[in-house]
């Protein structure tokens, strides 16, 4: 369900962008149902009644379905009078009083996840401009999906792993830990890009499990780190370069020499190594 819900935040906000890039006075969209072959409205800007809203919209059926079925943009100029689609949603469409629409569906690893519409109340072409705005709209639906899968894709690996690494240090091998090192690491650099908070919020909740607060000695005090921070450390644990850090958290090398030198000084270390040993005594790190 917080699938669902993050994939049906990224189509509204798609909608409202959309009609802000192009002026069409409505938009309205969805997800396709998992493991069915159509899709539901759910989400709408500009629409003046109810008659789509929770339409369900089966595959190759009317332009939306036709867009998920091709897996390619569609657009006519006059719904009603179309001869290039089928017509099972006439009454829904004349209802909310539309005319001229587009369909763009949103595809993520060759599959159609959801469907973008935008649409006039009169019979005109749509023009390449708000074609073109409608499919980068798509896309960015598209990347932002792509970033929700594979942080839950890292989520559900990083659990298995940390479950088979064993419940402490003792308990699981050195290439275990090495695996969830990894993990960690892979999590506290993909946090960043995702928008949606609740989905954030996991990823970093994982980070916490993956990283349970070891027991410090007795003699040190607490340490924090800045979250930049112990994103950069994340990765030099799992082995990377400053390089490989800078890559993979999407930031200059001389940034990321800034947050490592900034993170050694908290943690009194003199090298990297010295840093990351004092964060996993620390519980910072797995």
């Amino acid at each position: 369900m917080a699938a669902e819900a993050a994939g049906t935040a990224q189509i509204g906000g798609a909608l409202m962008r959309l009609r802000r890039a192009t002026g069409l006075p409505v938009a309205f969209g969805g997800l396709v149902e998992p493991g069915r072959q159509r899709m539901r409205i759910s989400e709408f800007s500009g629409a003046a009644g109810l008659a789509l809203r929770g339409l369900a919209v089966t595959s190759g059926n009317g332009l939306g379905g036709k867009a998920v079925a091709l897996a390619r943009p569609c657009a006519v100029t006059d719904y009603s009078l179309s001869r290039q689609i089928s017509h099972e949603y006439d009454a829904a469409v004349a209802e909310e009083g539309l005319r001229s629409v587009l369909a763009i569906p949103v595809v993520v690893r060759r599959r159609v996840r959801g469907v973008l519409y935008g649409a006039l109340r009169t019979a005109q072409p749509l023009g390449e401009r708000t074609l073109t705005a409608a499919v980068q709209a798509a896309r960015d639906v598209e990347q932002a999906l792509v970033v929700q899968d594979e942080a839950r894709d890292l989520l559900a690996a990083a659990e298995a792993r940390a479950a088979a690494a064993g419940k402490g240090r003792g308990g699981g091998t050195a290439a275990g830990w090495e695996q969830v090192r990894e993990a960690h690491a892979a999590l506290r650099a993909l946090a960043p890009r995702i928008a949606d908070p609740v989905l954030r919020a996991e990823l970093l909740d994982a980070c916490g499990l993956l990283a349970p607060g070891a027991p410090r000695e007795p003699e040190r005090p607490a340490v924090a780190l800045a979250p930049r921070e112990l994103d950069v450390l994340a990765c030099v644990a799992a082995g990377a370069t400053n390089a490989a850090a800078a890559e993979r958290l999407g930031l200059g090398a001389e940034t990321v020499k800034g947050y490592l030198r900034s993170a050694m000084r908290r943690l009194g270390a003199r090298t990297r190594g010295e840093a990351v040993v004092a964060a996993r005594r620390a519980g910072l790190l797995p």
